[in-house]
């Protein structure tokens, strides 16, 4: 029987010197992601807040009203952070020219 001379899965990998969690890191991924939910989730309590102190003869339920909340926070989250990720990508980018 002849020996396999190429690497299977799980045998020794060099490490890459790139990769996708450097590149992640580079454009401060994290911390752009703790931003942008961090400004969604303020804004979505302080909306929350606004509309059940002036919802006292509303038809719906409070948890109504949280649900919302929440779809906002992570819509406006999602959407922050992608917006401060480009800009991150953008510097970054004009960094290297």
């Amino acid at each position: 029987m002849s020996e396999d001379t190429h690497s299977g899965p799980g045998e020794d990998v060099p490490d890459r010197p790139g990769g996708t969690a450097n590149f992640f890191r580079a454009i401060n991924v994290q911390r752009n992601a703790k931003a942008g939910f961090g400004i969604g989730v303020v804004l979505a309590l302080g909306l929350l807040a606004l509309i059940v102190s002036n919802a006292g003869s509303s038809d719906y339920p409070v948890f109504y009203y949280a649900g919302l909340a929440f779809v906002l926070a992570t819509g406006v989250g999602l959407l922050l952070t992608m917006v401060f990720t480009v800009g991150s990508l953008v510097r970054k980018v004009r960094e290297l020219d």
